[in-house]
């Protein structure tokens, strides 16, 4: 080909990609790739069946099966109406594991949230040199449950490391499990197990945010707690929600570590209502256990529409 040509050619390139977007993102393609989904199309659906079917089956079919025997005896065969519910009401062990969950979800949650966006904070300030930490911390997730139950025993017990630690430096033992220093050993596990799973999280929140804004503020003359305040906290909006709603469901999964230290009947700080649950269904009393699971179940659901709803208005 003449070099005359190639000097003739050259210029289409740029016009072509001109024209295209003058024209739409479908133009320069044939008529088949250019035609879209038709509106309403149900496409989506026929892949979200089985998932659909099987949340019925599996979820609110049984859910359903709870709610009705919370109403009826042990049995499910005699219709009692909110005889169950009262009597939940007013048991005493009830009222105290429901108070010790509610205190440790309400410790829990501003830790875990605000100490793992300090940690994801740090690991991000340091990168790359801080993946390494990021990966430390992830540790504790791979753990299986019995080898923590394990560690509690070795650290927490009555000749365990820490009375151990506390006999070297001149103080008393301390009764970790039998007192109410149990209920700050399982809050502090409770953190050091889900902070890393947090900061992943947070991590991804961060990466998230355009640097054009941190530009555009720092020309303002922000500095650094100014562009945290108003500019990364507002972006971390759907990511707070995120971490909220999981960490919430995550502290009722603490349970298994628990039982297996201190068994079905734990000293009475660390007495949750998954303590109550198990006994419940060990005794069989499904009517009271029913009862008590649909009133979980519709305290959590709240909880986290007034949270969603929270960040919702916080991001407007």
């Amino acid at each position: 080909m003449p070099s005359g040509a190639k000097r003739r050619a050259g210029p289409r390139l740029p016009i072509f990609k001109a024209a295209r977007r003058r024209a739409g993102p479908g133009a320069g393609f044939p008529r088949r790739a250019r035609r879209a989904h038709p509106r309403g199309d149900t496409g989506a659906v026929w892949f979200l069946l089985p998932s659909l079917a099987g949340l019925a089956v599996f979820v609110l079919g049984p859910f359903a099966g709870t709610v009705w025997r919370s109403f009826t005896d042990a049995a499910g065969r005699r219709w009692q109406g909110a005889a169950n519910y009262q009597s939940v009401l007013a048991n005493a062990a009830f009222r105290q594991a429901a108070g010790n969950t509610a205190r440790f979800v309400c410790l829990c949650l501003p830790l875990l949230l605000g100490g793992s966006l300090l940690l994801a904070l740090l690991v991000r300030a340091a990168r790359p040199h801080g993946r390494p930490f990021q990966t430390s911390f992830l540790l504790p997730m791979a753990l299986p449950v019995a080898s923590i139950a394990l560690l509690w025993q070795l650290l927490f017990a009555q000749k365990g490391l820490a009375n151990a630690l506390l006999s070297a430096l001149g103080a008393r033992p301390v009764d970790f499990m039998g007192s109410g220093a149990a209920f700050w050993v399982l809050l502090g596990t409770y953190l050091w197990k889900n902070s890393g799973y947090n900061m992943v999280l947070w991590l991804a929140g961060l990466d998230g945010v355009p640097s054009a804004l941190y530009e555009a503020a720092m020309l303002d003359g922000a500095g650094r707690w100014q562009c945290f305040w108003h500019v990364t906290l507002p972006q971390l909006g759907p990511t707070l929600g995120l971490v909220s709603v999981l960490s919430l469901l995550n502290c009722f999964k603490v349970f298994r570590e628990a039982y297996l230290v201190a068994g079905a009947y734990p000293h009475e700080s660390i007495y949750l209502l998954q303590h109550l649950f198990n006994n419940w269904f060990s005794a069989l009393d499904l009517g009271r256990l029913s009862a008590a699971a649909v009133l979980l179940a519709l305290a959590l659901g709240g909880l986290i529409l007034i949270l969603l709803r929270l960040l919702n208005r916080s991001g407007e």
